[in-house]
Formats: C-alpha cells, sequence, structure tokens
C-alpha cells in the first residue's frame, strides 16, 4: 500500500528525530555535546519532494554525491534555505556549475581540484570552503588523498588565495564491521593531530567528517563533527 505524502512527510520526520537521538546518545557515550556534530542529510536516492520534506521536518544541510543531482535538486528547492553539501567526486569541468551553490565542498581531493576552486572563487569574489578527502579504507577504487600524501601538499593548498581548508573527510571500507569502521575514523583523527603540528596558519582542520548510516555512531566516538546519514533518514518511506 502506498503511503499518502502526509504519511511519507511523517516518517521522514520521525527518522529525523530517531537519528538526532542516536547522535545525542553517541555523543553522551563519548562525553562530547551533541551540538558539535552536525548532520548532514544525504538525499542522493531520494527525489527533490522527499528532500524537501526532510527541510521542513528541520533539517537545512543536504549532500548529495553526483554534482548534476545537486544542480537539480538545488533549483527544485530555490524557495527553501538549503545549506548544500557536495561530499562524492567533483570533475574540474564541473566546478563553475557546483560552485556557486555549495556551503561546502567534502571532496577535495587533488591539487588540481584545489587549484580550479580557487580559479573559479576568485571570479565569484569569494572563498570557497573545502575539506580534504583523505582514502583512510585504502580501497583503491575510492577517491581521497593516500594519508602519507597530505602534509607535502598544505603549503601549496595554502597559497591558493580562494580556497579555505575546513578540515578533513574519510569513508570507512564497504563492508567495514563496527571495529574495524572505528579503527579506520581513528586514524583519520589521528592524521588530523599529526598534521596540525606543522600545519600552515591559512588552513583549519577543525572539521572531520566522517560516518554514515551505518556506521555514524563510531565516527562520533572517535571525533566526528559531521555525519553524512541518507538511508536511515529515509527508512520506511515508500511512494
Amino acid at each position: 500500500m502506498l503511503q499518502t505524502m502526509s504519511d511519507v512527510a511523517q516518517r521522514i520526520a520521525e527518522n529525523l528525530h530517531a537519528v538526532r537521538e542516536r547522535i545525542a546518545v553517541a555523543a553522551a557515550r563519548a562525553g562530547r555535546d551533541p551540538s558539535g556534530i552536525r548532520l548532514i542529510g544525504v538525499t542522493k536516492y531520494a527525489g527533490p519532494e522527499l528532500a524537501g520534506m526532510l527541510v521542513q521536518a528541520g533539517l537545512v544541510d543536504l549532500g548529495e554525491s553526483r554534482p548534476q543531482e545537486l544542480w537539480r535538486k538545488a533549483e527544485a528547492l530555490t524557495a527553501q534555505s538549503v545549506r548544500w553539501h557536495l561530499i562524492g567526486h567533483l570533475q574540474r569541468n564541473k566546478v563553475r556549475r557546483t560552485l556557486p551553490l555549495t556551503t561546502l565542498i567534502h571532496s577535495g581531493d587533488s591539487l588540481r581540484l584545489f587549484e580550479s576552486l580557487s580559479e573559479e572563487s576568485a571570479a565569484l569574489a569569494r572563498k570557497c570552503d573545502v575539506l580534504l578527502e583523505v582514502n583512510i579504507s585504502g580501497d583503491q577504487a575510492k577517491h581521497g588523498f593516500a594519508p602519507q600524501e597530505l602534509a607535502p601538499l598544505l603549503p601549496a593548498i595554502a597559497a591558493l588565495p580562494h580556497v579555505q581548508v575546513r578540515g578533513l573527510m574519510g569513508m570507512a571500507g564497504l563492508e567495514t564491521d563496527a571495529d574495524e569502521a572505528r579503527r579506520q575514523f581513528a586514524s583519520l583523527r589521528l592524521l588530523r593531530d599529526r598534521l596540525l603540528a606543522d600545519c600552515p596558519p591559512a588552513i583549519s582542520l577543525a572539521e572531520l567528517s566522517m560516518g554514515m548510516s551505518g556506521d555514524f555512531e563510531q565516527a562520533i566516538a572517535e571525533g566526528a563533527t559531521m555525519v553524512r546519514v541518507g538511508s536511515a533518514l529515509f527508512e520506511g518511506v515508500t511512494t
């Protein structure tokens, strides 16, 4: 039996409340303040209407993996105050159209991309907030810097005048159990701590974007300041 749009909106609101409760519990368990953890609602598998219901339920930080989907949903939701996050790979030929729509790009994965972001940001007379994506799982199919690559690149990235690095982003490997996911998240936190010892002043490493629907509690235990949750927010929704 198909749900009515009213039923769908109520279910999404209930899911959002449940996820926020889980964040609060995980934060308390780690001795952290839940207000220091930002929830990014990933709308990868949801259409604009469902994404809009999430905003109406009170979540204005939305994340998309594909630039084209971000463009489409940003256009559809122009009447709503959405802070868009690009969490997937960004090709340089899509920077120009993506940049004006985004609050934060989580997937800064090459020096050439940072250079393109700086050039386009200069044309817009603004700065672009970006996270350094790190391949913490070692999966060769994943994007991101290898952990050992970052320290030598920081001075070159810091010299780009229109890019502001805000922290690091990482994803646990596919089919990773909770213990292994936590180990990988810990490795990102420890990398951040090592980089801070000799980090250019222009670079901030305050943010740690890590954890998704299946492992965000482990990420919070290891210091995540942003968690990217999709399927848990749309659980039980049928249209």
